[in-house]
């Protein structure tokens, strides 16, 4: 055997303690690790503590799904209600057109929503004119830093029945409609206005992934005679499907949250049968001091992302044990 090899076996069998975190000596060893990286504990201290208040601390609020919420008892003194909200939650008739609208419109943002950052970096990253490439990047990533409600008062005049759009389509002899006032077109416009104020903004990890590509790897395919789309279709791809898989898991987790701000700023009276979802549906319960029901329905809402999160996760490790969120 080596000698440096075997007197690393030697050292690990002779401080099998320090090895062992549950020992005095593994703790020490901790203990040192934190303090040569003490700097960043501290500077993830804040973020942690944000964390903590915001995301875990407000969870104590779930009890009042199960109970017969009184505010002059409080959560906790208030009487048990067993799964009575669910039973409610379920019968009611809001709830269900609620579920039915939200599914659709998450279905539809998965399929056509979640690919446009994907295609949009892949083909700034097959532009090869850097002040032109650098262009398209910043015109596409504005309206990632509006609000819903500036974006919302840009699109009803543009999308108006005397707006920008229509006058356009007016040219190629295409009759007005008033876009986002038709629940017919209601779905179409929540997926192409989510794709307009996201995909720019999006593209941005998948093009660092993209930039981390071996360049030799197109030179080889290049001179192997490859076009450009077979090496989109087998070196781009590949290189960022793990990037690809991580964020796919990550927003599945959010698969029934399909952007309260954006349905809240455009749904109107006429859509409003198409675009009630289950956070509109939160709010209203909310608003009418059915705190029970309206905690009922987020549980609900956390509950069925946390399955899906597990499911593909599972599915994900069957098909690559090396890939996956955990």
């Amino acid at each position: 055997m080596h000698k440096g090899g075997a007197d690393k076996m030697e050292i690990r069998s002779a401080l099998p303690e320090a090895r062992n975190p549950g020992t005095a000596a593994g703790w020490q060893r901790q203990w040192r690790v934190y303090k040569q990286h003490r700097a960043l504990i501290i500077m993830l201290l804040p973020g942690l503590a944000l964390f903590l208040l915001f995301s875990y601390v407000p969870m104590y609020g779930v009890i009042i799904a199960f109970k017969h919420f009184q505010i002059t008892e409080g959560i906790l003194g208030s009487p048990w209600a067993g799964w009575e909200n669910f039973q409610r939650l379920f019968q009611g008739n809001g709830f269900m057109n609620a579920l039915r609208n939200s599914v659709v419109i998450a279905f539809l943002k998965m399929v056509f929503v979640f690919p446009a950052p994907i295609v949009l970096a892949l083909l700034l990253n097959e532009l090869r004119i850097t002040w032109f490439r650098r262009t398209i990047q910043t015109v596409t990533y504005l309206p990632h830093f509006f609000s819903w409600v500036v974006l919302a008062g840009i699109l009803f005049p543009f999308l108006g029945n005397d707006g920008g759009f229509n006058k356009l389509l007016g040219v190629f002899g295409i009759p007005q409609q008033l876009w986002l006032l038709e629940p017919d077109y209601f779905y179409g416009m929540v997926v192409l206005t989510n794709i307009w104020q996201s995909a720019g903004w999006g593209s941005i990890v998948y093009f660092a992934a993209l930039a981390s590509i071996d360049p030799s790897l197109y030179e080889a395919a290049i001179a192997d005679g490859a076009s450009r789309w077979r090496r989109i279709w087998h070196i781009s791809l590949p290189s960022i499907a793990p990037t690809v898989i991580i964020m796919y898991l990550l927003n599945i987790g959010h698969f029934l949250s399909v952007g309260f701000d954006q349905i809240y700023n455009l749904v109107t009276s006429p859509t409003s049968g198409v675009g009630e979802i289950l956070d509109t549906y939160v709010l209203r319960r909310l608003l009418t001091m059915d705190y029970e029901l309206g905690t009922a329905a987020g549980l609900f809402n956390s509950t069925v992302g946390l399955v899906l999160v597990l499911i593909a996760n599972t599915l994900v490790k069957l098909y690559d044990k090396e890939r996956g969120l955990w």
